[in-house]
């Protein structure tokens, strides 16, 4: 980036366009991140803490609240920070730190929902090898696969955006630094990163959902054949907490990076943003929580053992 960007730095809009507006939302954001922060830690602990919880969907679900933090972080402080200043303004290192790690946090949740989708497969179509198929070392591979594969296509993506020049237009109309906003400000054909932006999106987004997708075909089809009511919504119990994450994020994740850019006006890329980055991260560990007993458990003897100790 070129032209005394680096040097001025980037001016980051936001909401500054709607006043009222945006002083309900740093509240709301605000809150969510505080919530966020305590739910995805308690995860966390409960997680590690409880015996009963060392298995691997409690792993990949620790992987999950440990990305979303980071993930929440990595825009929520500098959001809240800009919304309550009347100063506007974001450093040029800051921004690019901002781009490369959030795009590399989005993009290893993309292959870890469909790792967990892989897990759930294994523990209800073929649940007399889980324990088998779902070794330590296999658990470990795969979410240091989604971890390395997420920040290397970050790495590619966001040093391929930061080489356009942006003729010194430093005005960002969105809440963060995301490659696509980006993309928009350059002065020169964007052509092959648009391309290169789909293609990186269509690996992300489509070939996991779609293994997400085949997953949940094959455990259908074994929670079908299942005779007990009770083990049907057992079986299904295991599983709908992550179809509903699954739903929610690739829902608003798809809208933001395969929709082509003209179709969207600036406030719908900020909400939608704002809704995978603040709000989808605290969904997660509500959602876990309020519909897994395990978890519901293992935190009122981790509260007894506090309270009593």
């Amino acid at each position: 980036m070129k032209n005394d960007t680096s040097q001025e730095g980037f001016i980051l809009l936001g909401f500054s366009d709607k006043p009222q507006l945006e002083t309900v939302l740093f509240m709301v954001i605000l809150s969510f991140y505080i919530l966020n922060l305590i739910g995805n830690t308690v995860i966390i602990l409960v997680s590690c803490l409880d015996p009963k919880l060392h298995t691997p969907m409690y792993f990949f679900l620790t992987n999950l609240s440990f990305l979303d933090l980071c993930f929440t972080t990595s825009v929520a402080p500098q959001l809240l920070v800009t919304m309550r200043s009347k100063d506007k303004s974001m450093s040029y290192d800051g921004c690019i730190a901002q781009l490369y790690v959030a795009m590399g946090l989005g993009s290893t949740e993309c292959i870890l929902l469909a790792v967990m989708a892989y897990d759930r497969y294994a523990a209800v179509c073929r649940p007399l090898h889980y324990a088998v198929i779902m070794h330590p070392r296999l658990c470990l591979s795969l979410a240091v696969t989604a971890w390395l594969s997420g920040f290397g296509t970050s790495l590619i993506q966001c040093s391929l955006t930061i080489q356009l020049p942006l003729c010194g237009h430093n005005t960002l109309d969105h809440i963060f630094c995301e490659v696509p906003v980006l993309i928009k400000l350059a002065c020169v054909d964007t052509t092959f990163n648009e391309a290169e932006l789909f293609s990186a999106s269509v690996f992300f987004v489509v070939v996991p959902l779609s293994l997400i997708l085949i997953s949940y075909g094959f455990i259908t089809q074994a929670i079908l054949k299942i005779k007990s009511a009770t083990g049907r919504r057992k079986a299904f119990g295991t599983c709908s907490s992550h179809l509903v994450v699954v739903i929610i994020f690739y829902g608003t994740i798809t809208f933001m990076y395969l929709q082509p850019g003209k179709r969207r006006s600036e406030d719908q890329g900020k909400f939608v943003s704002l809704f995978y980055t603040i709000v989808t991260p605290l969904l997660n560990p509500l959602i876990y929580t309020l519909r897994n007993k395990d978890v519901k458990g293992a935190m009122r003897k981790l509260i007894l053992r506090k309270t009593t100790g």
